[in-house]
């Protein structure tokens, strides 16, 4: 992929009619809260009735299907977990669609084609910074998209993010997701690994994590969202593994990561070992757990030998 050019928007949105919002899980739900938060009415679609009535109390109309969403507004933002399910979605002419799923880039660009043919307006927007961040309204969006489909788009995304950030054609930003949530992966195996080997040779987890953080070992995985039980409150791994980016979830980007190193021929050895060590997890019922479960189950391992 040629490199581009990216362009940097930072937060701040206007109130505007009203908006569609499909997919309201645990990040979804949060980004459709701070859209309403700002002023923007909402018609929203979930699976789940018990999100769907979380997003009705906080003052969103709630529609019975994706299709429903889409017929009373020019502009939706989907937050779904698969390829699969972005391509059920369908808006009509003259419409914006901001798709922040994490899916396959082609997939991307196949939804652009389609989308143009209607004459609406398509751009990948995926999303970085946890769970935490989505409540707090203070993503990173990696758009992918024409410029004036971008500078749409911004209105919306700022209001859920502190930066949105234009990384070049549909698709780039899924592009850029997709490196990144391979980092992410292979840096939270080595943390909990860390982590692990730390407290084994007699150490505080807590005085651990300190050290690493002043030090050359410092990453997002050890000093936002460190995967070892009782070092960071608001957290996951605080909270038994609950919320949060589920292992299931890490395992399918890293396999779209490892889809991209093979039709690239790009060596990527760490980021097919992370996706192993996921898929393991998953096929071990973690995978309803959050990514940094990975630090309990290789725990979990020491036991076996």
């Amino acid at each position: 992929m040629a490199a581009q050019a990216t362009k940097v928007l930072q937060s701040g949105c206007n109130k505007a009619a009203k908006v569609g919002f499909i997919g309201l899980g645990n990040m979804g739900g949060h980004m459709a809260k701070n859209l309403l938060k700002k002023g923007y009415p909402l018609v929203v679609y979930d699976v789940s009735k018990d999100n769907l009535n979380t997003l009705k109390e906080a003052g969103a109309e709630v529609a019975g299907s994706p299709a429903e969403v889409a017929s009373g507004v020019t502009k939706v933002v989907s937050m779904l977990p698969e390829s699969s399910h972005v391509k059920q979605v369908t808006v009509k002419s003259g419409s914006l669609l901001m798709d922040c799923s994490t899916i396959d880039p082609s997939v991307s660009q196949v939804m652009a084609s389609l989308a143009a043919e209607k004459g609406v307006t398509f751009v990948d927007a995926p999303v970085s910074g946890g769970v935490n961040a989505a409540r707090d309204g203070i993503l990173t969006f990696m758009v992918g998209g024409p410029e004036d489909g971008y500078e749409a788009a911004s209105e919306y995304l700022s209001c859920m993010g502190k930066n949105v950030v234009h990384c070049g054609a549909v698709g780039t930003g899924q592009a850029a997701k997709i490196c990144n949530n391979m980092l992410l992966g292979i840096s939270m195996i080595g943390v909990s690994e860390t982590m692990n080997l730390g407290i084994k040779l007699g150490l505080d987890p807590k005085m651990l994590a300190k050290i690493l953080n002043m030090s050359s070992g410092r990453c997002w995985s050890s000093e936002v969202y460190n995967p070892c039980p009782g070092v960071l409150d608001g957290v996951p791994s605080s909270n038994n593994y609950k919320g949060g980016f589920g292992a299931a979830l890490m395992t399918k980007d890293l396999g779209l990561a490892q889809s991209a190193s093979t039709s690239t021929k790009s060596p990527t050895p760490l980021g097919s070992m992370a996706h192993q060590m996921y898929r393991i997890m998953t096929n071990h019922g973690y995978g309803e757990k959050d990514f940094s479960s990975v630090f309990k189950f290789l725990q979990e391992q020491e036991g076996k030998k």
